[in-house]
C-alpha cells in the first residue's frame, strides 16, 4: 500500500501531460479562418479551416481571418488644387488573399493597409478640384482603389473598394455654392420663359398667315369669341373694328404727313 500512493500521483501526473499536450496540439480553425504555421521559425503550408494538429512548443500558430474588413479613414484636412479646403473620410473595404504574405511581408497588415488609406485619400483628392470632388465621386472612388490596392497587393491585402463618405466645406464655401446654385435656378427659368414666348410668337405667326389667306377664318373666330363670352353670361359685348375699314384713313395720314 505504500507504493500505491507515488503511483497514482504519477499516473495524474501523465494524464495532465496527455490532456496538456492534446489541448496544444489540436487547433480549430472555422471556415473564414486559416493557420500559419512557424515550425522553428520556419513557415510550413498553411491550414485550415478544421481540425489543425501541431507540435506544442516546435509549432507556432497564427490565425488569419479571410472575411471582408471595413475600417473607417479618419477625417483628412485636404487642399483642393483650387486652394480650398475641405475635411474629407472614407470607408475602405479590403480583405487577405495570401495569408503567408499577411503576416510575412508587413508586421501589422491592418494598421499598414489604414495608414496607406490616408496618405492616398490626401494625396489623390488634393489633385482634385472641388467640383469634381463633389461631383464625380464615383470616379475618385475608383481611382483611390486601384492605387490603394497597387499598394497592398505585395501584403497579400485586396482592396476591394473605397467609398468616400463625407466632404465638410466652409461656411463661406457653402453660402457661395448657395449663391451659385439659386443663380442657375434663375437662369433656367429666364431660359424657360424666354423659350415660351418664342413658342408663343411662333404660333401666332403661324395664326396670322392662316387668317390672311381664309378671310372669313377671322370672322369665324370672332363669332366662336362672342359665344364663350356669352357662354360666362357676361353682358360685356366687344365689336371689333376691321383694320381694312380704317386702313384708306390712316394711309390719307401718311401722305398728308
Amino acid at each position: 500500500m505504500p507504493g500505491v500512493g507515488p503511483l497514482s500521483m504519477g499516473f495524474v501526473f501523465a494524464i495532465v501531460v496527455v490532456l496538456y499536450f492534446l489541448a496544444s496540439a489540436i487547433k480549430i480553425l472555422k471556415e473564414y479562418e486559416r493557420g500559419v504555421v512557424f515550425r522553428l521559425g520556419r513557415i510550413i503550408p498553411v491550414k485550415g479551416p478544421g481540425v489543425v494538429i501541431i507540435l506544442p512548443m516546435i509549432d507556432r500558430l497564427l490565425k488569419i481571418s479571410l472575411r471582408t474588413v471595413t475600417f473607417d479613414v479618419p477625417s483628412q484636412d485636404i487642399i483642393t488644387k483650387d486652394n480650398i479646403t475641405v475635411k474629407v473620410n472614407a470607408v475602405v473595404y479590403f480583405r487577405v488573399m495570401d495569408p503567408i504574405k499577411a503576416v510575412t511581408a508587413v508586421e501589422d497588415f491592418f494598421y499598414a493597409t489604414s495608414q496607406i488609406a490616408q496618405t492616398t485619400l490626401r494625396s489623390i483628392l488634393g489633385q482634385s478640384q472641388l467640383d469634381d470632388l463633389l461631383t464625380k465621386r464615383d470616379e475618385l472612388n475608383t481611382e483611390l482603389q486601384k492605387v490603394i490596392d497597387l499598394q497592398t497587393e505585395p501584403w497579400g491585402v485586396k482592396v476591394t473598394a473605397v467609398e468616400v463618405k463625407n466632404v465638410d466645406l466652409p461656411a463661406e464655401m457653402q453660402r457661395a455654392i448657395a449663391k451659385q446654385a439659386e443663380a442657375e435656378r434663375e437662369r433656367r427659368a429666364k431660359i424657360i420663359h424666354a423659350d415660351g414666348e418664342y413658342q408663343a410668337s411662333q404660333k401666332l405667326a403661324d395664326a396670322a398667315q392662316i387668317i390672311a389667306s381664309q378671310p372669313m377664318a377671322l370672322q369665324l373666330r370672332y363669332l366662336q369669341t362672342l359665344v364663350e363670352v356669352s357662354a360666362e353670361k357676361n353682358s360685356t359685348t366687344i365689336f371689333p373694328v376691321p383694320i381694312d375699314l380704317i386702313k384708306p384713313f390712316l394711309d390719307r395720314m401718311e401722305k398728308k404727313g
